[in-house]
């Protein structure tokens, strides 16, 4: 995968960056810069070389047409901010003011074009349609970085066709991202475990069958664990449960116990009244969750054995809460997660999404982790062991 580096000299070039700066928003105002931080490192080399740096990214699940709901404009002010520097934000994609906007760039200066997705070609299945738009896009540069992990997965026309049309490299990010995925997969130091949560089996059932050729340990919890406890047996009361994904479960386990994978599934749980922060609960054994309760956090006795787990391991990779962290009374099973891997001296990735919001929020150093990933959709597809097409066409 080309680098940068490998672009030459870019002074006084037009540099068309792929960014993610898909973050959330409390009205216009943003409550997580996570992702905007992560793009700092690329968009900083590109201008310390002078280079006339043009960052496209999407916000939301526009329609294909521009709502202001979803204008990049927040972003824009935040990441002048970052920068120390203005960015000035296009009123449009490939439009007059797009055009207008990277004609006035001077070397070392950056600019965002509006909102990616406010343009219906960017996501089409039409080859022709998203080729068109990555022609427009093309015309307004010289090289291509793709610093947007979060989209990789994504065959649509600012990931991938544009790609095809410049010259093109990763960005810090993207090479970031694939080197510590590909080292927790490809010779991980072992033991090798994997934590999985999140509410549903069916969102990982891909990960799960790859990783039991790969993985040494697979702890389950979150919402997808109940799945797992009732392919046991087990009566799960009102908890999440994929009646229809058992059988494929059962399969795991039986497949697991052949391979010599070790599956760890909580062994006591917070089984409450209701979803509701405030919910009245009790901590009862896996096999005791009473029939007019769900479970909605690992308990403390299962915090503690799936803490043990991840500090005897090398490698630990993990995606997807253990319970339902937004709900402080419910936040304890990830922390306990989160806290035995920051303790770590193993490589330790956090797998983006729900799991880097976390690690966040619970007010983690993100620095005692070895990975904490932007991607989590991303991140799972590569887990999976799936061709990424935004990583494909860099290698091409």
């Amino acid at each position: 995968m080309q680098t940068i580096e490998t672009l030459g000299d870019l002074r006084g070039k037009r540099v068309l960056v792929r960014s993610d700066f898909n973050v959330p928003l409390s009205g216009r105002t943003i409550t997580d810069d996570g992702r905007i931080r992560a793009a700092l490192p690329t968009l900083k080399a590109l201008t310390d070389q002078g280079a006339r740096v043009i960052v496209m990214a999407h916000l939301g699940r526009p329609k294909g047409a521009p709502e202001a709901k979803y204008s990049l404009a927040p972003v824009a002010a935040r990441l002048g901010e970052l920068l120390g520097a203005d960015v000035a934000l296009a009123t449009d994609l490939v439009g007059p003011s797009a055009k207008e906007t990277v004609a006035n760039l001077q070397d070392g200066q950056v600019a965002l074009l509006e909102n990616v997705r406010f343009d219906a070609r960017e996501t089409s299945k039409d080859d022709a349609e998203r080729g068109a738009l990555a022609d427009e896009l093309a015309e307004l540069a010289d090289a291509y970085v793709s610093d947007g992990f979060g989209v990789v997965h994504r065959k649509q026309a600012s990931v991938y066709d544009v790609a095809q049309r410049l010259p093109h490299a990763a960005g810090r990010l993207v090479f970031k991202e694939i080197d510590s995925l590909r080292k927790a997969t490809d010779n991980p130091e072992r033991p090798y475990a994997v934590v999985l949560g999140g509410a549903k089996v069916s969102d990982k059932l891909g990960v799960i069958a790859n990783l039991l050729d790969k993985a040494d340990i697979l702890l389950i919890g979150g919402g997808m664990a109940y799945t797992f406890l009732a392919a046991q047996g087990m009566s799960v009361g009102k908890s999440l449960l994929e009646a229809d994904q058992i059988d494929i479960v059962k399969g795991y386990l039986e497949a697991a116990t052949a391979k010599g994978v070790e599956i760890v599934l909580p062994v006591d749980v917070l089984a409450a009244d209701s979803f509701a922060a405030d919910s009245p609960f009790v901590v009862v054994p896996v096999d005791a969750i009473p029939d007019d309760k769900m479970g909605l956090d690992i308990g403390p006795e299962s915090q503690k054995l799936f803490a043990a787990k991840v500090a005897g391991a090398k490698t630990v990779v993990w995606n997807g809460p253990m319970g339902v962290f937004e709900f402080p009374a419910f936040a304890e099973g990830t922390r306990a997660v989160a806290r035995a891997m920051s303790e770590s001296d193993g490589f330790s990735i956090v797998g983006g999404g729900d799991s880097a919001a976390a690690v966040r929020i619970l007010g983690f150093d993100e620095g005692t982790f070895s990975h904490i990933s932007t991607g989590g959709g991303a991140s799972l597809e590569f887990l999976e062991g799936k061709v990424l097409p935004g990583i494909a066409i860099l290698e091409s």
